[in-house]
């Protein structure tokens, strides 16, 4: 009777309101601001309606829409924060109601950046702005904990299903855009290399081993391969180096040293045609050159990050403690507006490594914990590796998960989103990262206890077979 009238309240809720506006409100109605704003509740009203499975596209596709160049980017842009908010509240609340929910080190670990962040913002030359960054760090980490557990446990076929479909029609879009109407739709070279090179490319090379059908294989390899070009087209390093890094994770793991002599090869070939087909602006250099220094041989090979990183490495020696404050800078209050929240530069600025950016954000002292969590996570995708290694197992969800994880980990030490919020990438990487923690096949977990365990009795002196 109760789930019975858990399912008739809300829509009977939506008819009362829709009534009621048209009845005592019709002006509403005719404004464009108030009739989009009841169009995005609607939606967010059917995701909640089926948490588990609607929720998380609508959370990555709105994060998505407000950093990419497309039309109402500005209008997601101010709802994505709402969006995650309540996220991250309705998925706790519904894990929580469930008695088998577990929380582990790596939860608590979270929780200790968390608090290390908020100390950070109360030094900050913009305490307002630290704090809001640092709450909406708080509920991608509460996202991530519980409500997106609830979309990927126990549904992992229609989850890795459904997300290689989104990749499959963000290559094909992308192409379009890029290559048919010449629009720049992730505006920077550097986003569209990191979409392709952590997200897309691990994904998609996973999907064709792992399709069940010659059909399936054939579409999601025109994928990878417009995929590949992509990212290559970029000429994005960094997004060029992580994607290359999973897929030698996952070759290396799986022994399949052959498909990863035929990989390069084809790299090397797409590489040979961007370079010819589209070098950079006044550019007929060599394809090494072109990838290497993208035309610009004589300022070096990290010509484009040593200002920043000279930059950062300054501030963190000024204030080495307690840091600028959470996803703030050192800026003086005069020199920057305060007007609103925001993620732009106003409040921040490049840093070239996200790992030196949250070191000059929270301080020596602060970082700690967020060291902790990535060597945690580091660890996890190291005992992943070994039972790939033992197994030969491609099917398991935990692998296209560690493989993403370990190119955001790569990627990050050449670009700093790893901590900034409203960056989508960010918002996949840290909902795949705590995923991964519950994916792990019990084998991994067994092997690496009984691994501590004989290290252990080695230390204290005792044979281990004893």
């Amino acid at each position: 009777m109760t789930d019975r009238l858990s399912r008739i309240a809300l829509p009977a809720c939506c008819g009362l309101l829709a009534i009621y506006l048209v009845v005592f409100r019709p002006g509403y109605l005719v404004s464009d601001y108030y009739l989009g704003t009841f169009i995005f509740l609607q939606i967010l009203g059917a995701a909640l309606w089926d948490f588990s499975s609607r929720f998380f596209p609508l959370l990555i596709t709105v994060f998505l829409w407000a950093g990419i160049n497309l039309p109402l980017g500005g209008a997601w842009s101010r709802g994505r924060w709402f969006v995650l908010a309540v996220g991250a509240i309705v998925g706790f609340v519904i894990y929580m109601s469930d008695r088998r929910y577990r929380f582990g080190a790596l939860h608590l670990l979270a929780l200790s950046a968390v608090l290390a962040a908020l100390i950070s913002s109360m030094v900050s030359a913009y305490p307002y702005i630290a704090s809001l960054k640092t709450l909406s760090l708080f509920l991608l980490f509460l996202y991530g904990s519980a409500g997106s557990r609830l979309a990927i446990l126990g549904r992992e076929a229609r989850f890795f299903s459904g997300l290689l479909l989104g990749c499959e029609l963000l290559a094909y879009g992308s192409a379009l855009a890029y290559f048919v109407f010449h629009h720049k739709l992730f505006g920077n070279p550097n986003s569209l290399g990191a979409v392709m090179g952590v997200v897309a490319v691990p994904l998609m090379i996973w999907g064709v081993l792992s399709a069940q059908t010659a059909a399936v294989r054939r579409r999601r390899s025109l994928a990878l391969v417009l995929s590949l070009v992509l990212l290559l087209f970029s000429l994005a390093r960094a997004g060029i180096v992580a994607g290359a890094v999973a897929s030698l994770v996952l070759c290396i793991g799986l022994r399949q040293y052959r498909l990863m002599l035929k990989g390069l090869a084809i790299t090397a070939v797409l590489a040979a045609c961007v370079a010819f087909f589209a070098p950079p602006p006044g550019q007929s250099d060599s394809v090494a050159s072109t990838f290497l220094y993208k035309g610009k041989q004589q300022a070096g090979l990290w010509g484009s990050r040593q200002a920043a990183w000279q930059k950062t490495w300054e501030v963190i020696q000024e204030r080495p403690w307690f840091g600028t404050g959470f996803g703030t800078s050192n800026s003086s209050p005069v020199d920057v507006p305060f007007s609103h929240f925001s993620s732009d530069a106003f409040y921040n600025r490049e840093h070239g490594n996200s790992y030196l950016a949250i070191t000059e954000s929270v301080g020596l002292l602060g970082v700690a914990p967020f060291f902790v969590l990535l060597v945690a996570i580091a660890a996890k995708i190291w005992r992943m590796l070994a039972w790939m290694r033992r197994t030969g197992d491609i099917f398991s969800p935990a692998v296209p998960i560690a493989m993403v994880v370990t190119a955001g980990l790569i990627h990050a030490a050449f670009e700093d989103w790893l901590f900034a919020v409203g960056y989508y990438i960010c918002v996949f990487f840290w909902t795949f990262a705590f995923a991964l923690d519950d994916l792990i096949p019990a084998e991994a977990r067994a092997v690496a206890t009984r691994r501590s365990s004989i290290r252990m009795v080695n230390t204290m002196g005792v044979p281990a077979g004893n």
